[in-house]
């Protein structure tokens, strides 16, 4: 009888409990959690049809939910012009990608800086496993800015600005007409199970570019590309970087940094990465000449360079235009607290150690340790070289090649 009673008493409390949890969830989060059919909203999965509006609409009501909502894309292709879906919302809201998107191919309609864009939201996750189509044939022919000042700024797959608290994961974007994932002044972002592609020789289809974004973490991702599989440039802090493949493309990279003064990176973290058949493997660039700018306590470790032709290059010298001079000043970029930690593999180039720093402000406490890199290239095989200049550090355990900090 006492066991009865008590276990009513349990019962009865435990309906209090839970029905009080219910009554504080539905005052933080709304009333309930609603689902927003962009194809209520007249979107049409035919391949043709612009659903620019029927997809900012779906948002829009979904953004003045007060409560858990989700913007669901059905299976199918839908063609977007350039929009942007602005905050901030009510509630924490769901853009779930189950079908494919595609972007304009005429050039009247592309977008200087985005073609989808994310501003001022908060409790953002975008998912679903579709995919993102960038369409980037139609305009990689118009970058030519390397030998053009007047070249067309073209766009940004997915771009977010002012981005808060969110996640993206499960999302492919393909053949970007630029970056495929852009990030400024975001905080705390989590971004996992991502698959990135565009062709070797596509150009500034960088992966993941990241600027003035603090808290960012990128994880389990391929990333395949005609440029840096991941760029941080000015700004860039608390970046950690895990369980990443890269190649083809232009490596991890930190900067370029110094075109701008008081430009910083800071606290970057890049580990368990693989890199296949890069152009660099992990790379911090700064202009020269350049203006007074900080890199400082970046870690580099447990990497794996299959035929990468920069497996570890910092380059101060970096100029990539005509108009560059080797006679003008040195970089004035600081570049302090970097270790390169098990790094192993193969250099398609018989340098891969490069560590060209500033005779104006030399790279300090540089630490290199456990480094195992042979040179596999079109000349052959065997031993790789190091070359270094302007460094100041130490080195710790196996080291091949022979390292060559004073």
């Amino acid at each position: 009888m006492t066991s009865k009673f008590a276990l009513g008493v349990i019962g009865v409390c435990l309906l209090i409990f839970s029905t009080m949890a219910k009554a504080q969830d539905s005052q933080y989060y709304g009333s309930s959690s609603k689902v927003f059919n962009v194809m209520s909203y007249g979107a049409v999965a035919d391949d043709k049809t612009d659903n620019s509006q029927a997809f900012l609409k779906a948002w829009n009501d979904a953004c003045q939910w007060k409560g858990r909502s989700k913007v669901l894309i059905p299976k199918g292709t839908y063609v977007l012009n350039s929009l942007t879906f602005q905050g901030p919302c009510k509630g924490s809201t769901t853009i779930l990608i189950k079908g494919v998107l595609k972007a304009p191919t005429d050039p009247s309609l592309f977008n200087p800086n985005t073609w989808i864009g994310f501003l001022y939201v908060s409790g953002l996750v975008v998912k679903g496993g579709g995919y993102l189509d960038g369409q980037g044939a139609s305009a990689w022919p118009y970058n030519d800015c390397s030998k053009n000042s007047h070249c067309m700024s073209l766009p940004a797959t997915m771009r977010f600005d002012f981005v808060t608290n969110s996640e993206i994961h499960h999302v492919k974007s393909i053949n970007s007409k630029n970056t495929h994932f852009n990030l400024f002044a975001c905080n705390n972002i989590n971004m996992t199970y991502l698959s990135i592609s565009a062709p070797a020789n596509s150009p500034n289809t960088d992966g993941i570019k990241i600027g003035k974004s603090t808290n960012i973490k990128i994880s389990r991702t391929i990333i395949q590309t005609g440029d840096d599989c991941i760029s941080m440039v000015s700004g860039s802090r608390n970046i950690d970087i895990s369980d990443v493949t890269c190649g083809p493309g232009h490596g991890i990279s930190i900067g370029s940094l110094g075109k701008s003064p008081g430009e910083f990176v800071e606290g970057i973290n890049v580990r368990n990465v693989t890199f296949i058949e890069t152009q660099n493997g992990v790379r911090i660039k700064t202009w020269a000449p350049s203006l007074s700018s900080v890199a400082s306590n970046i870690f580099f470790s447990d990497i794996h360079m299959q035929n990468v032709n920069n497996p570890i290059f910092i380059d101060q010298q970096y100029c990539p235009h005509t108009t560059c001079s080797s006679g003008k000043p040195s970089s004035q970029v600081e570049i302090k607290n970097v270790k390169f930690r098990r790094i192993w593999g193969t250099s398609s180039s018989k340098v891969a150690i490069s560590l060209k720093c500033s005779a104006l402000v030399p790279c300090k406490n540089v630490e290199l340790e456990d480094i195992n890199l042979a040179y596999h290239g079109h000349h052959g095989s065997g031993s790789a070289t190091s070359s270094c200049s302007n460094v100041i550090g130490v080195s710790h355990g196996t080291q091949f090649p022979p390292n060559c900090i004073n």
